[in-house]
């Protein structure tokens, strides 16, 4: 099974979140992994994968208007009946992490997805994970939670 991870990074944070969920799933059996920036994507890897992640930083409370954009514009990529999920990177706590991740999720059930939020079971992540600046341990090891357990729940939808 396929899994894309695709972000939007302008510091370098966003990506290196969404490497390190990207390192944490592929040490997972059945499942093959890329992470790609919006600026450089392989639209056949996310066509063929079953599930995708979304990753933006955090600009005045919601995401970044180029991942918003991408996902408006990008119809020749299809999303529809795939899982997806959702994290965020910010500067600081109070930086609109939660909105931003809301407004991702709105446009992947627009665009027809199966929305995972990642639960709260061991660590909560309730709409996706979210690292303040390129995360500190905890935080990096809940995005690596969300990581597996948006694999696993995809393993059990898709294969």
């Amino acid at each position: 099974m396929k899994l894309s991870i695709v972000y939007h990074s302008e510091s370098g944070n966003t990506e290196k979140a969404a490497k390190i969920m990207a390192n944490t799933i592929h040490q997972m059996d059945g499942i093959d992994v890329k992470a790609m920036n919006i600026n450089n994507i392989d639209e056949n890897f996310i066509n063929e994968s079953a599930a995708v992640i979304f990753g933006s930083p955090t600009y005045c409370g919601t995401c970044s208007w180029q991942m918003k954009k991408f996902l408006d514009t990008s119809r020749t990529i299809n999303l529809n009946e795939k899982l997806g999920g959702v994290f965020i990177t910010e500067n600081f706590i109070g930086g609109g992490a939660d909105f931003a991740e809301i407004t991702l999720m709105g446009c992947l059930l627009v665009r027809g997805m199966m929305v995972y939020s990642g639960g709260v079971k061991q660590v909560p992540t309730h709409f996706g994970a979210v690292l303040i600046k390129d995360g500190d341990e905890y935080q990096i090891s809940k995005a690596k939670i969300f990581a597996q357990k948006f694999a696993k729940r995809s393993l059990e939808l898709f294969n």
